[in-house]
């Protein structure tokens, strides 16, 4: 496994908002958000805005509910961070966010917007148990945004990452 020390300075870890149930023939790939979801995404965003989070890059799973969910951010974001929509990230491992997020150097802070439970999975891992427990103790919710920021105090002992916030969509 990678190690859990990606080279950003804030990490956004958003997880997709609610999706609709795949209609007859439909591929899990291709679910579109709700109208639930839709509205989520647009108070998720309004609220990262309002909190003066802005990320350098937003990269989505190709997802079309994750596609979805990041495009709400395009408008407040559109002139000043990059989008990329990565097929990698649909139905992979946490490992497999963290060696995107490992390899991405050039990005003092990146958004992942992903599914779970592999966008939980990195919030443990990143954040340590007892934070993460404690910000989603029932799970990591849709549109639920945690806001990841690199220790001060990065000694052998101390976890690199701090949960410096949690807005619920």
């Amino acid at each position: 496994m990678t190690s859990v020390t990606p080279p950003q300075n804030r990490i956004y870890l958003l997880r997709h908002a609610k999706s609709g149930w795949a209609q007859p023939g439909e591929r899990d790939f291709d679910r579109a958000l709700s109208d639930a979801g839709r509205e989520e995404a647009a108070s998720v965003a309004e609220r990262a805005i309002e909190r003066g989070y802005r990320p350098d890059l937003i990269l989505s799973s190709s997802a079309r509910r994750c596609r979805e969910t990041a495009d709400a951010f395009r408008g407040a974001y559109a002139t000043r961070t990059e989008f990329r929509y990565l097929d990698e990230l649909y139905n992979c491992p946490a490992e497999t966010y963290l060696d995107i997020l490992a390899d991405l150097r050039n990005y003092g802070s990146v958004m992942v917007v992903g599914h779970n439970p592999s966008i939980e999975e990195v919030l443990f891992l990143l954040a340590g148990s007892e934070a993460a427990q404690t910000a989603v103790p029932e799970g990591f919710p849709t549109a639920g945004l945690a806001v990841l920021e690199r220790a001060a105090d990065t000694a052998p002992d101390s976890r690199p990452w701090i949960l410096l916030d949690f807005v619920d969509g």
